[in-house]
């Protein structure tokens, strides 16, 4: 059985009453840290929310930034964007959504009839499928700020994005020979399901929650850059091989990738379940996994694993992970427990490294 890390300390995320009521706050999916501040994504909007700390045990000062005010969105901006992961690298923000088919949930005052045919309901949200690019610039009296479009001294920045037109990540594995076949499958049957980005340099890091092949999990790697025709479109550049996209497979004993935050050269990599059951989460460190110059298979052996963190049943599954410094790890929880929820939000754990 795992010894689990307990926190040093735990910090409050304070959010407004539109986005408590929304239930952003337990739903928390992608958090990254950004000075005094915390880039916050939810699963269940089409929404970033930024958080300042006000005490070292506080964030507060909430703001929701919608996505369709920076780039376009293939669907309503009422539609969920399912915001899995949170990436800050340079000018930019990076938000990944799951790009996962959802199946119908069972409630608990359904008749089995009923439960029957939702069970059979397979649902394409086209938001899901999108990787955007947002413009960060700096503003001396707020902080980090997400705008559309910027000109500096040196060259124009622009929020830009990909999906919605045939060109997003799944679509470049339609031919596949490993992750094709898991296209059909919702994210949740082990199905494709993305659930982490990390940037380094001009690379991009996919983590993949499913598939997991016979025990071993996915992690994409891609180049995306402004589509020279459109500033607010996206393409790949071909990667060192040629190739739009490289596997990585890493063995990290049976469990999908849940989160992913670069830390120097190296990667760090929240793990757990790949389907919705509680069980394992642990944080993995492949070691110069951000300078990989091929496709990897990575084995255990050369991962490290870093500690286990607390999980409970049904309740408290670490979703997101960030950098508070060098020595401290910041993690945020999905179905948050109740001791965890606060009148304003709820409770984020520091983790020593």
């Amino acid at each position: 059985m795992d010894t689990w890390q307990l926190p040093d300390r735990q910090v409050e995320l304070v959010f407004d009453t539109q986005a408590q009521a929304a239930s952003t706050h337990i739903n928390l999916s992608g958090i990254r840290a950004d000075g005094d501040h915390l880039w916050v994504a939810g699963d269940e909007t089409a929404t970033l929310e930024r958080l300042t700390r006000s005490s070292p045990e506080r964030y507060d000062d909430h703001r929701t930034i919608h996505l369709a005010d920076l780039v376009d969105l293939p669907a309503a901006d009422n539609e969920e964007a399912d915001i899995e992961g949170l990436a800050r690298s340079g000018d930019w923000l990076w938000a990944i959504g799951s790009h996962s088919l959802k199946r119908r949930r069972i409630k608990s005052h359904h008749s089995d009839e009923k439960a029957r045919k939702r069970l059979s309901r397979v649902l394409r949200e086209e938001n899901r499928y999108i990787l955007a690019r947002l413009t960060v610039i700096t503003d001396p009296t707020d902080g980090p700020t997400l705008v559309r479009a910027a000109q500096t001294a040196e060259r124009r920045l622009t929020s830009a994005v990909l999906g919605g037109r045939g060109d997003s990540v799944t679509d470049l594995l339609k031919k596949d020979p490993h992750l094709a076949p898991f296209l059909s499958i919702p994210g949740k049957d082990n199905g494709v399901d993305i659930e982490g980005v990390a940037a380094h340099a001009d690379r991009l890091y996919l983590g993949m929650r499913g598939p997991v092949l016979r025990g071993w999990a996915t992690l994409l790697e891609i180049r995306p850059v402004t589509d020279p025709d459109d500033e607010h479109r996206l393409v790949l550049d071909p990667l060192e091989d040629d190739q739009q996209y490289r596997t990585h497979f890493l063995d990290l004993g049976g469990l999908g990738i849940r989160d992913l935050c670069p830390h120097g050269d190296d990667l760090l990599i929240l793990a757990g379940p790949s389907m919705s059951i509680s069980g394992p989460i642990r944080l993995f460190r492949w070691r110069d996994g951000c300078v990989a110059e091929a496709p990897d298979v990575v084995r255990d052996i050369e991962l490290e694993q870093v500690m286990s963190l607390p999980h409970g049943n049904g309740q408290d599954h670490a979703e997101g992970i960030t950098l508070l410094d060098d020595d401290h790890l910041l993690v945020v929880y999905d179905s948050p427990a109740p001791e965890r929820l606060t009148p304003g939000g709820t409770l984020a754990d520091v983790i020593p490294l």
